[in-house]
């Protein structure tokens, strides 16, 4: 850190913090997450410091709501490198940690977060008095530009044309927070995917595009996992994210993608279920659903469980 990025810092010790596992069925899974549930009068400088000292692809900071409405709390989320205005994982697990809390009471089927996009409803699933399963729901989604030279791109992300699924576009989709869907042919082909991120940064420039987090995924089924839509990987090395383990922000304009394109039904985009990060070792299991009439969104949601495995504080 640079000695003018520490004389901002005048942070308290004993900054206490759960550790999660989120999109995960069982510990040591899923994408990490740091959730600080009394953060204090940090400054946005002091969380971004924090959230590159923790180095998950996520840590969330939890204060009371900014403004009169319908906002329980008010987050803020932090990549190591970035702010988000919003962000799925962070989402799922932080409900997770503020259900441990006492934050959010047993049995409460209904919450909602204060983020940069707005409030945000999160729907909860109890089994025996403990929280088994959270859905958020996302914004209505904004289709972007489609990158039109195919073989720059396939070239820029370490595959063959071939890799890429014919008449389905390489497009922007955002759901409060836009990603460049990148769909491919095979499982194979996403575990090839290397991202060369200034070859990649050319040829979306040259779409009137900026860097954006990238998505890859096929339909290509498992064996194994026949009930799995999508095999997944998402790199954003924008935000400091070398590789996600999971990303629920993705994953709502994913399902939306599949939606529009036409690639699943209304009926089958209800039950999506995406597996992400296997290719680093933390395996994650992402349901979406998508509620469409005659091709037309109105309803965004993915969801999953999350674990909390370790807690602890920073002395600073």
């Amino acid at each position: 850190m640079a000695s003018g990025d520490r004389a901002m810092l005048t942070i308290v010790s004993g900054l206490r913090y759960l550790h999660l596992d989120v999109f995960a069925d069982r510990p040591l899974e899923g994408n990490q997450l740091a959730v600080f549930p009394d953060p204090g009068d940090l400054s946005t400088a002091e969380m971004q410091a924090i959230a590159r000292e923790m180095n998950f692809s996520e840590s969330t900071f939890i204060f009371r709501p900014q403004t009169v409405g319908d906002g329980r709390v008010r987050m803020r989320i932090f990549t190591p490198c970035a702010e988000l205005p919003m962000a799925g994982h962070p989402t799922i697990g932080s409900t997770f940690a503020l259900a441990a809390e006492g934050t959010i009471a047993a049995g409460r089927s209904a919450f909602v977060f204060e983020l940069g996009v707005g409030p945000t409803p999160v729907s909860l699933d109890w089994v025996d008095g403990r929280l088994d399963f959270v859905w958020m729901t996302q914004l209505l989604p904004s289709f972007g530009r489609e990158i039109r030279d195919r073989e720059a791109f396939a070239a820029a992300i370490g595959v063959d044309g071939s890799d890429l699924v014919a008449g389905l576009p390489i497009e922007e989709i955002s759901c409060g927070v836009p990603y460049l869907l990148v769909p491919l042919g095979s499982r194979s082909a996403v575990d090839r995917v290397t991202l060369d991120r200034r070859a990649a940064a050319r040829c979306l420039e040259q779409h009137g595009l900026p860097e954006r987090p990238c998505f890859f995924f096929t339909t290509e089924a498992a064996e194994a996992a026949p009930e799995e839509t999508i095999y997944s990987r998402m790199l954003a090395p924008g935000f400091g994210i070398t590789e996600d383990p999971a990303t629920g922000s993705a994953s709502g304009p994913l399902g939306c993608y599949l939606v529009h394109h036409e690639v699943v039904g209304s009926d089958a985009a209800q039950r999506i279920i995406s597996r992400q990060g296997v290719a680093i070792g933390r395996s994650s299991r992402i349901h979406i659903c998508i509620d469409a009439d005659d091709g037309a969104i109105a309803r965004v949601r993915i969801g999953g469980r999350a674990i909390i495995v370790g807690h602890g504080q920073l002395t600073l």
